[in-house]
C-alpha cells in the first residue's frame, strides 16, 4: 500500500463489481472492504443461494449435485445484477459459465483476484467448506481445477494479483486503483 487514503476521494459506482477467482482466492473478504471503501452493498452469492436453499453449498451438492446449484447460481447472479451497483463475490465456479460470464460482462465489471497455486492452499487446506476438494488428494484436486479454471478467470474485465502479505484493505485499495482506469464503472473526485 502506497500510504495514501484512496477512501478520501468521493466515488461513485455505476456498474456492479462482480469479484471472481479460485477458492481462497479473498472475494468474500476483499469484497466487504471494498464495498466498505466505495460506501455500497456487499453481495455474496454463495451466501445468497445458502440463505434461499436454507441449507449449505456443500450441503446442496451432497443432495441436488453440482449442475442444479450451478444453475441457481445463474439465477441469483442475474437477480443480484438487476440491483443497485454493489461489489459481488461469487463462487470459483460461476464465471467457468459462459451464461454467467456474457452477464457479467455486460451488466458489470469481472474483476479477477489472482492468486496463486501455493497461497490458494494455505487459505483453504484446513476447511472443510469446499465440496469439490472432498476427495482422497485435495492438494491435487485443488491444482487441477486450478490449471482449467486459469484461462478461463484471465478473460476478466480486470485482473489484480492477491499476494499472501496483503491486508484486505491494500487488496481493496488495489481494485479501486484498477477500477479508476474505467470510468464506465468507476467516477472519481478528489
Amino acid at each position: 500500500m502506497d500510504g495514501r487514503d484512496t477512501r478520501a476521494e468521493t466515488v461513485r459506482l455505476k456498474k456492479t463489481v462482480v469479484l471472481v477467482g479460485m477458492m481462497g482466492a479473498g472475494k468474500s473478504a476483499v469484497g466487504r472492504a471494498l464495498a466498505s471503501a466505495l460506501h455500497v452493498p456487499f453481495r455474496d452469492s454463495d451466501a445468497e443461494i445458502e440463505l434461499a436453499a436454507n441449507m449449505s453449498i456443500a450441503e446442496i451438492f451432497a443432495r441436488d449435485g453440482e449442475p442444479f446449484f450451478r444453475r441457481k447460481e445463474t439465477q441469483v447472479i442475474a437477480r443480484l445484477l438487476d440491483d443497485a451497483p454493489a461489489v459481488l463475490s461469487t463462487g470459483g465456479g460461476a464465471y467457468m459459465s459462459a451464461e454467467n460470464r456474457a452477464m457479467i460482462t455486460e451488466r458489470g465489471v469481472a474483476v479477477w483476484l489472482d492468486a496463486d497455486l501455493p497461497v490458494l492452499w494455505q487459505r483453504v487446506k484446513h476447511k472443510d467448506t469446499r465440496p469439490l476438494l472432498r476427495t482422497p488428494d485435495p492438494y491435487a484436486t485443488l491444482s487441477e481445477i486450478y490449471e482449467r479454471r486459469v484461462p478461463i478467470y484471465a478473460k476478466a474485465d480486470i485482473i489484480v494479483k492477491s499476494g499472501r502479505k496483503q491486508s484486505l484493505e491494500a487488496m481493496a485499495d488495489r481494485v479501486i486503483d484498477a477500477l479508476k482506469a474505467r470510468p464506465d464503472v468507476l467516477e472519481c473526485e478528489t
